[in-house]
């Protein structure tokens, strides 16, 4: 053998654990076990805490929906209330004025025919346009018409 195995074996060589040393690494162990203990029940109460949390919130905006239909029902009824209201205000201050009648005692007052506002195809096939009976020169073809003055 050579004396480079010799002295690999012996830096190889383990030695036992003394009992002070596994009693040492035992409570080392527990801490970290009561530790991963103590934060594993920090998680699940902070897990509990957010549901409970989140259930409460969905209550609420449950209430708030129930909340939001009523009013817009009750918006509904106001303003069909408020249209009615303002309808029986407009009919309630109209100013209404009674039918006149022209006095038409004077000769530069004197009433006019209404206006024939047909178009003018119907307005021809009616007759003609110009009433002879009122104007005796528009009947005459040689009639010319004197410049106005």
């Amino acid at each position: 053998m050579s004396l480079l195995n010799t002295a690999a074996r012996r830096i190889a060589r383990h030695r036992a654990a003394t009992p002070a040393e596994l009693r040492q690494e035992n409570r080392l162990l527990l801490n970290r076990q009561a530790a991963a203990d103590d934060f594993f029940a920090l998680l699940m109460k902070d897990r509990d805490e957010v549901h409970n949390l989140w259930r409460h919130a969905e209550e609420k905006a449950a209430d708030a929906e129930i909340v939001v239909v009523c009013q817009q029902a009750q918006i509904d009824e106001l303003t069909a209330e408020n249209l009615a209201l303002k309808a029986k205000l407009a009919n309630t201050a109209a100013v209404t004025v009674p039918e006149m009648e022209r006095d038409t005692t004077a000769f530069e007052d004197q009433a006019t025919e209404p206006i024939d506002a047909r178009d003018l195809q119907a307005r021809f096939a009616a007759g003609p346009v110009v009433d002879l009976h009122h104007s005796p020169q528009a009947a005459d073809p040689t009639h010319i018409p004197a410049p106005a003055a």
